[in-house]
């Protein structure tokens, strides 16, 4: 199964707000501090981004506004385009001024997650990992310990946002299991904690896709992939497993003109019909 992810900066992010709908520069104005604003924008300019390249569609800002990112009741976002529930489903992660979009065909459960590696307490080990992660954690060289602590977090956050649940579910709920083979076999939750397992988890995913597992107590099972370049971590997670994620190449934004608005509403029109 294929997931395709898009990341952006604050800095792409275009000044004109052109490629926002009627809904969302309603929504937009309603923020009152910058950095809630700033996040909101670019949490948005990914999203539709993403779907705008997954779906072929025309790369103006016309194409753009018809994308709707609306927020479900449980947090999620979903995906409506000309006012349409769209066939894509999607996952948002956000930090540090940079945006993750992963993106897949309706009916795929998913979650993404970005996280910054930083140092954190022993009581914030203890109060959100299990047993088996927080020996997985204890095992690690000092030079370690921070890269591995975050991407834990990481894959719980994008385990918890496919459960459509985020942090209102006790993050001990989902368990992170690394895979520590080349060839991706996952290993069982306790054999994870042996030696050779870290050293092999830590061999992959830097710069390149790992896989990893995250299992919910209750019974359901995501796969997921990692990566990690430079202070930043990545995870996504999803059902049914999916392939390394693919990343989305983006032409060169467009803005408003009469001949992208035209370009726009004739797809939309075949799209409709």
């Amino acid at each position: 199964m294929e997931v395709y992810w898009l990341e952006q900066a604050e800095a792409d992010v275009s000044s004109n707000i052109d490629w926002l709908g009627p809904n969302e520069t309603v929504s937009l104005n309603g923020l009152r501090f910058a950095k809630r604003r700033a996040d909101w924008l670019l949490g948005r300019w990914t999203a539709k981004r993403a779907v705008a390249a997954f779906l072929n569609m025309p790369d103006h800002a016309a194409a753009l506004a018809s994308i709707e990112i609306r927020t479900t009741p449980c947090g999620a976002p979903k995906v409506f385009l000309a006012n349409q529930p769209a066939a894509v489903t999607i996952s948002l992660s956000h930090r540090a001024g940079i945006a993750s979009c992963a993106i897949a065909m309706h009916g795929v459960t998913i979650g993404c997650d970005l996280e910054m590696i930083e140092p954190h307490s022993d009581a914030f080990v203890a109060d959100y990992f299990t047993t088996e992660e927080q020996l997985l954690v204890a095992q690690a060289s000092a030079e370690e310990r921070w890269p591995i602590l975050a991407l834990l977090w990481s894959a719980k956050e994008s385990a918890l946002k496919a459960l459509r649940s985020g942090l209102r579910l006790d993050t001990r709920c989902v368990i992170v299991t690394p895979t520590n083979t080349p060839g991706h076999r996952v290993e069982n939750a306790n054999k994870c904690i042996q030696g050779s397992a870290l050293d092999s988890w830590q061999s992959y995913g830097l710069s390149s896709w790992s896989p990893l597992q995250v299992r919910y107590i209750a019974g359901q099972v995501f796969q997921g992939w990692w990566q990690q370049t430079g202070d930043l971590v990545r995870t996504v997670v999803a059902t049914p497993p999916p392939f390394q994620p693919i990343a989305l190449s983006i032409p060169a934004y467009r803005p408003m003109s009469a001949s992208g608005f035209a370009e726009a509403k004739n797809y939309l029109t075949a799209k409709t019909r």
